[in-house]
């Protein structure tokens, strides 16, 4: 039996995307895409609220774009619901990574009625959600329970070599700060084009040159989840280590 696929691809996930974002650097990088036929995922924050985003200029026909992409066979996720945080976590979220959160923390209802005032919105616009991934990475209990009551069960978020199910949810593991093409793994990035330069869009244009080639839809990234043993010893392992790794970084 095959226990391990010795292969890696990358899903093109790009954060905080919204009708007040970086439309300089969106327009630039869907360019790119469309040249090299690259889908990325869309994390898209359905009612931003979030101060550090609305400095930037309000993009009018938004939701007719988003639903565009959608059409051409990029995913789209719903990223948190306002984008605040509220909550420090201590460290006691899902990914023990710690900061501050809009979900964690909050009761059940308070989670689901977010999620599911997102979802209208999203729906109003015609547009299907079947991911989420929630800002800074911060979950609790609640937060899982209240996406399986609306109808959620994948997650772009979590520690592994390729994506898993666990808790009656699929995984897509997100584990980098920057861009990197880890050997033997299927991986998402983590873009935040609200921060970049011409200089950081330069770099981003030569990774995809170098790696086009290993760039994977989101439903391939799905096909490629596995709970077999060896993976799932492994997804542990690497889980305990980066855990560790933070903890000792932050002391």
């Amino acid at each position: 039996m095959k226990i391990f696929n010795l292969s890696r691809g990358t899903l093109i996930r790009i954060d905080d995307v919204a009708q007040n974002m970086n439309w300089d650097m969106m327009n630039k990088c869907e360019e790119l895409f469309n040249r090299h036929n690259i889908k990325p995922v869309l994390g898209v924050i359905p009612n931003n609220t979030d101060p550090d985003l609305l400095k930037f200029s309000k993009k009018e026909n938004f939701w007719e774009k988003i639903k565009n992409w959608q059409d051409q066979g990029w995913e789209i996720s719903m990223h948190g619901y306002s984008h605040n945080y509220e909550i420090d976590t201590n460290k006691n979220d899902f990914f023990k990574l710690g900061g501050k959160s809009e979900f964690y923390g909050k009761s059940l209802e308070e989670q689901t009625n977010k999620i599911k005032k997102g979802l209208e919105v999203f729906d109003k616009n015609k547009i299907k959600i079947r991911s989420f991934f929630a800002p800074n990475h911060t979950y609790d209990e609640n937060t899982f329970k209240a996406l399986k009551l609306c109808g959620i069960n994948e997650v772009i978020d979590g520690y592994g070599f390729q994506p898993y199910e666990e808790k009656d949810f699929v995984f897509i593991p997100q584990l980098f700060y920057r861009l990197i093409n880890f050997p033997f793994s299927f991986q998402t990035t983590q873009l935040h084009l609200n921060e970049w330069t011409d200089t950081t869009f330069n770099n981003f244009k030569n990774f995809i040159l170098s790696n086009k080639d290993k760039i994977i839809t989101y439903d391939k990234m799905l096909s490629k989840t596995s709970n077999n043993i060896f993976i799932s010893l492994m997804n542990n392992l690497l889980k305990r280590s980066l855990i560790t790794l933070r903890k000792f970084k932050n002391n």
